[in-house]
């Protein structure tokens, strides 16, 4: 949990920066970071009910979203929103 805090606080805080106005286009945020979550989360699941990948439980908290720890769902949240954040951030770079 702790890798996704820090790994996401930065550009979370960055994004409000007023000269790159990355909540201008929230819609499309929230559309891409949905079809990620719903591929990745499904695939997810059905992954582990057939055995063929697990979470230690010693090393995840004890939240679970159907059979997926709260931190693997937020890492298809988090870490989009950090790769989209960083394409508009060179973006609006490279065109100053």
């Amino acid at each position: 949990m702790w890798v996704l805090f820090l790994s996401g606080i930065f550009p979370f805080l960055l994004s409000f920066w007023p000269g790159l106005g990355f909540w201008r286009n929230w819609r499309a945020l929230v559309k891409t970071t949905t079809i990620i979550l719903l591929g990745f989360g499904i695939w997810d699941v059905g992954a582990t009910w057939r055995g063929h990948w697990f979470f230690d439980p010693a090393s995840v908290g004890n939240i679970y979203i159907v059979n997926v720890p709260l931190e693997e769902a937020l890492f298809f949240i988090v870490i989009p929103f950090c790769c989209v954040f960083t394409w508009e951030t060179v973006n609006y770079f490279w065109k100053k």
